[in-house]
């Protein structure tokens, strides 16, 4: 899972002959004169910085937490590893917990591009549910200290965290033809969620040693064929 930049300022265009400028009317007054656009461009290099900015910190959080689990993602610790203010975290993360949900949630974006790249090829529902969680199990356990510290925390959470709904609307997509958490009915959205429930309980089992990776493969089979037999069979089967 585990990258800054030196802008130009904007081209000036000549005013074309015979257009007049309105008394007392500078260029940044002007529709598309340089000053405004150096202020757009200069609102776009803040808001890249910040997005920046955050990706730093989350991974450097995500980092700590790899090698000492939550209890090494000290806020402190945090600032200095990600190279910036104590105060500048605390605008971007509140708390611990806050910081903990953006790591699960830059976890989740990474599995959705790996799905969106690479599309489960199984032939039915349950099969294509299987690889997806399966696929998770596989990144998650590249990390084992920082999949305990997620999920352990995750499970303590006292704010909303994304893994649930997020899990549940990628086991839709994968599973249903044309599936999403909008389209889906209340049984269909309730058993995928159940599903990845069970692979949450299962992962947990896995990081305290009493489960196999092949064992929650097939533990993980049976409940999805169960759960998902009356989902829509996707065309290509």
């Amino acid at each position: 899972m585990r990258t800054p930049h030196a802008t130009a300022g904007p081209p000036v265009t000549p005013r074309p002959r015979g257009v007049s400028t309105p008394s007392g009317a500078g260029p940044a007054m002007t529709k598309g004169a340089p000053g405004v656009q150096s202020e757009s461009a200069s609102t776009s290099l803040r808001t890249r910085s910040q997005h920046q900015r955050r990706k730093r910190i989350v991974q450097a959080a995500a980092a700590l937490a790899s090698r000492g689990g939550v209890e090494a993602m000290q806020m402190r610790t945090v600032a200095e590893r990600a190279g910036v203010a104590l105060g500048t975290l605390y605008r971007y993360f509140p708390s611990k917990m806050d910081l903990v949900v953006a790591v699960v949630g830059e976890e989740i974006d990474l599995l959705e591009g790996s799905i969106e790249r690479r599309p489960p090829t199984a032939t039915t529902p349950s099969g294509r549910a299987v690889d997806v969680l399966m696929r998770a199990t596989r990144g998650l356990m590249r990390e084992p200290e920082l999949a305990d510290a997620l999920i352990r925390s995750l499970i303590i959470a006292e704010v909303d965290t994304p893994l649930g709904d997020r899990m549940t609307g990628l086991l839709l997509r994968a599973a249903g033809h044309e599936l999403s958490t909008e389209t889906a009915t209340e049984e269909q959205y309730a058993l995928a969620g159940a599903l990845a429930s069970v692979w949450v309980h299962e992962l947990l089992e896995m990081l305290r040693g009493r489960r196999t990776y092949e064992q929650i493969q097939r533990r993980i089979e049976i409940v999805a064929t169960r759960l998902l037999a009356d989902f829509p069979t996707p065309p290509s089967a």
